[in-house]
């Protein structure tokens, strides 16, 4: 994304994408675009500098005016994206397969009747 030149002319800039950036990183692109950053989530923002961004708003490409505030938070919400732990499921399954849950046939199944067709490729009557 191009640079927006600070001039009188340009008194709305775009908004810089800052997801995926560490936050030192988020702070020098805001600042070279011409607006603020807040972070929702950390008090102590400004001395944080590894952690990523993962929200940000308003949108990356909006035009919003200079010196605006964009929001950015470095963790996701409560029951938002992240895998958790893993916990195994307690008991495991059953041994035995299919021979144990479906006994085998004593006799050969035979039709009844006639078997017609049915479905959408059956002929209208």
């Amino acid at each position: 994304m191009p640079k927006t030149p600070k001039t009188p002319e340009t008194p709305d800039v775009r908004v810089p994408k800052l997801v995926g950036l560490m936050a030192v990183d988020a702070r020098q692109a805001a600042h070279e675009h011409g607006v603020l950053i807040a972070a929702a989530d950390r008090r102590d923002f400004h001395r944080v500098t590894v952690d990523y961004v993962v929200r940000q708003y308003p949108d990356p490409g909006v035009m919003v005016p200079r010196d605006a505030v964009i929001t950015v938070w470095f963790d996701l919400g409560e029951g938002e994206g992240g895998g958790g732990v893993r916990v195994p499921r307690e008991p495991g399954p059953r041994g035995g397969g299919l021979r144990r849950e479906l006994p085998e046939p004593v006799e050969p199944a035979e039709p009844v009747g006639p078997v017609e067709p049915v479905g959408p490729f059956s002929p209208c009557p």
